[in-house]
């Protein structure tokens, strides 16, 4: 990832074709480490591509992409409020502990 975003930076510096020397001198300036490997992995990768083009690419493969739901959405997906059934729940157990106190016959500043 880090070296598609020095690509970026670089393109968008007004580089249009950035190298992998761009990418390293980019890198190494912010103290990130530098694999020449990956760089020319993704400056073959994104050769003659303009920004516009990766926007839009990476846009249509992250809307594709489920975003987790969390534990609200099995609730939601039977058509119910979960979240309603659990501070009931709650409502109710301070009440037990209430009326257990008071069946005691004395309080905690009596």
């Amino acid at each position: 990832m880090r070296y598609v975003a020095a690509y970026l930076l670089a393109a968008l510096g007004g580089n249009a074709a950035p190298s992998e020397k761009d990418l390293k001198k980019i890198l190494e300036s912010v103290g990130v480490g530098f694999d020449a490997e990956r760089a020319a992995l993704v400056v073959k990768q994104l050769a003659g591509k303009s920004i516009q083009e990766l926007v839009a690419e990476g846009s249509k493969k992250m809307a594709s992409m489920p975003s987790g739901g969390g534990a609200a959405a099995p609730a939601a997906a039977a058509g119910g409020d979960g979240g309603a059934k659990v501070e009931e729940k709650k409502e109710e157990k301070k009440e037990e502990s209430e009326e257990s106190d008071d069946d005691m016959g004395f309080g905690l500043f009596d």
